[in-house]
This record gives C-alpha cells, structure tokens and sequence, in this order.
C-alpha cells in the first residue's frame, strides 16, 4: 500500500494481486482496518472496484477519505475516484 504514489489509488483487488494474494480484496481491507496508526499506511489511497469509496456516504470514514483524496489533487464525485487517477500496482 505504501507503493501507490501521492495523488493516485489502487484498487483492494489491484493491492491483493500485486501482493501475489489474487482474489483476496478483502483479506487487504481486514489488514488495513487491523494495521497498527503508527504504520501510518495510506489507506485513504485504497478504493473498491470502480473507483468507489466503500466506506458508507454518511460515515465519517468517507469524509475523511474524500478529505485526504482532495488534499492529494484527487478528483473524487459521487463517491467515486475519476479514473485517471487510477494506478496499477507492480506484481512482486
């Protein structure tokens, strides 16, 4: 996760596949959710498929993701990353 650059997101399916755990889109939010602050892991740089802030609209998750998206120059609308901001994680 520490892989994908300031102003871009990958996908939890892309972090998974690049982690060589293909399938295991969610074994990588559990990971995130459990992972230590003091990691300080870029979680807000991490969307469902298609872009979308999985966190619920109401949720203050959500905003803060938005916020920390915005603040990095991502265009978010709806809920949702614009593609080009889009990154593909390199496989190990």
């Amino acid at each position: 996760m520490g892989a994908i650059p300031r102003g871009q997101v990958s996908t939890y399916g892309g972090v998974a596949r690049a982690a060589g755990l293909p399938g295991r889109a969610r074994l990588v939010g559990r990971a995130l959710r459990l992972a230590p602050g003091a990691m300080h892991l870029p979680w807000h740089r991490v969307v469902g498929a298609g872009g979308r802030i999985v966190f619920p609209p109401t949720s203050p998750a959500h905003r803060e993701q938005i916020r920390r998206l915005e603040a990095e120059k991502v265009l978010v609308k709806n809920g949702r990353v614009n593609r080009d901001f889009m990154t593909t994680l390199e496989v190990r």
